[in-house]
């Protein structure tokens, strides 16, 4: 599929676990791919909640354990970490995931509607060489994009282990005025990248902001 925004990521072709390899047999019983599997999914949960990027589903996993009665949608392009959530769902027995393996984007720019409670990123690519900065997820058109997917009053949690990236972050929530900061405080579970950024001696820059 042709895309009309630059890809944020690299798809590389990853070392795949045997149990990463089982988990991603089960895809097709907990993807959605439109909107409107969402709604559908939705209507058994008081709230739906999305993750873009989960990685090896760290968070993602911890939150729908903690809240059952959310339906979490988690975006991730990397067959490992799909794979790897896919096999704890099943362990675990967690009935309130559902699943989107492409560019998120491709979700939230055919025909948006108002469905997402809450959207979290945790650690998006910084892209940290200056010719590489355009392919950064977080800009002005991407946060158009969720301000037209989240519902009125609805939270956006954002985080970065990289300086410069949170600068271009918080300009962009500033200058876009789709959202208003909030002290709303949120108990997430750090993933691998902002162990390795705090390992690492680097900050992590949160970001927690409401629909305007």
């Amino acid at each position: 599929m042709q895309l009309k925004f630059l890809p944020s990521f690299v798809k590389r072709k990853g070392r795949i676990t045997k149990r990463q390899e089982l988990g991603l047999n089960e895809l097709e019983n907990f993807s959605i791919s439109t909107i409107e599997n969402i709604n559908i999914e939705k209507e058994k949960f008081s709230q739906c909640h999305l993750e873009i990027g989960f990685g090896n589903a760290e968070n993602l996993c911890s939150m729908a354990k903690s809240y059952p009665d959310i339906l979490f949608i988690g975006s991730e392009v990397y067959a490992s970490g799909v794979g790897s959530l896919l096999a704890t769902i099943k362990e675990d027995n967690i009935k309130n995931i559902r699943i989107f393996n492409q560019d998120i984007r491709i979700l939230l720019d055919k025909n948006p509607e108002e469905v997402f409670d809450k959207v979290v990123i945790i650690c998006p690519d910084p892209w940290p060489k200056d010719r590489h900065h355009k392919r950064r997820l977080i800009n002005e058109e991407f946060l158009r994009m969720l301000y037209k997917t989240i519902k009125p009053a609805g939270v956006i949690y954002i985080s970065t282990d990289w300086e410069h990236y949170a600068e271009s972050i918080k300009n962009s929530l500033e200058i876009s005025n789709y959202f208003s900061n909030t002290k709303t405080e949120e108990k997430l579970t750090f993933s691998k990248f902002e162990n390795r950024g705090i390992e690492e001696g680097r900050e992590i820059f949160e970001f927690r902001y409401i629909k305007n």
